[in-house]
């Protein structure tokens, strides 16, 4: 019988390309999406969910279970991207961001725990990012959802690994999906960052252009899901594997010089 997984924000880009590769491999999936009427993705059973909703939440994993009769594995994937600088970011803002891409992968788990305890078994595998290891400017409150999640992670992995249940964390770097042109932007933004703000968007949707492939990220996600002793941390692309241990081995002036070059902070703006 094959194992049933569960994919979050699985209507574009790495969640997509998740759902997709899981479906090829055999695997029963399931897929969400906040439209109230979901592409349809081949092998792939749709479902309309808000991870904001502790209600929907759990209607979603109850539905998957009655369909299918086991939930196996749990890909969180679903969030969005806030830009903008943290002074001109309101509270409600960052709040909205963290009950998305923080407590959205809360909510997730704590619908899922009990029954993969009762199975002695599960997988749950969330997609963190390069953005949860260093931060980058003009995106303070994404990273810090995603440093949450690094804390979250590692915390739950300790706590339920006697119960037979792997936790992991996909660390990919820039990666080629929509995200930077749907992401949110304050609502009173403050005219004196428009220089350098403007300059690091163009910085990261560069990066984002020349980023690793959904695909690629998607493949770590299977070989977690797949591995009998699956690690904390998998770190996708070199740039995820690097730029972290550059910053712990040089002096802090030095990176902070090289970031700052490569998001075009210190320019005419």
């Amino acid at each position: 019988m094959p194992q049933t997984v569960l994919v979050t924000g699985a209507s574009s880009g790495i969640g997509a390309a998740t759902a997709r590769l899981f479906s090829a491999q055999g695997f029963s999936v399931f897929g969400t999406s906040r439209s109230a009427t979901p592409a349809a993705l081949n092998g792939v059973r749709m479902l309309t969910l808000d991870v904001n909703s502790d209600d929907l939440v759990r209607a979603c994993v109850k539905e998957v279970l009655s369909e299918s009769g086991k939930l196996d594995i749990l890909v969180n994937n679903a969030g969005f991207a806030l830009n903008g600088a943290a002074e001109e970011t309101t509270i409600d803002e960052a709040r909205e961001q963290f009950d998305t891409n923080f407590f959205g992968v809360v909510r997730m788990t704590h619908a899922v725990l009990p029954g993969f305890r009762q199975a002695g078994a599960g997988k749950i595998i969330t997609i963190g990012s390069l953005a949860g290891l260093m931060a980058i400017p003009f995106n303070a409150f994404y990273c810090a959802t995603k440093f949450a999640l690094e804390a979250y992670m590692e915390a739950l992995w300790y706590e339920v690994a006697p119960f037979g249940i792997a936790v992991s964390l996909i660390e990919p770097g820039f990666v080629r999906t929509g995200i930077s042109h749907s992401s949110k932007t304050p609502r009173a933004p403050l005219s004196t960052y428009d220089g350098p703000r403007s300059r690091s968007e163009e910085a990261v949707r560069r990066a984002v252009e020349d980023g690793l492939s959904p695909e690629k990220v998607a493949k770590a996600v299977l070989n977690a899901a797949k591995s009998r002793a699956p690690k904390l941390r998998y770190r996708v692309g070199p740039a995820a594997r690097w730029l972290p241990r550059l910053r712990d081995a040089v002096p802090w002036d030095f990176f902070a010089s090289g970031v700052r070059k490569t998001f075009a902070l210190d320019g005419q703006g």
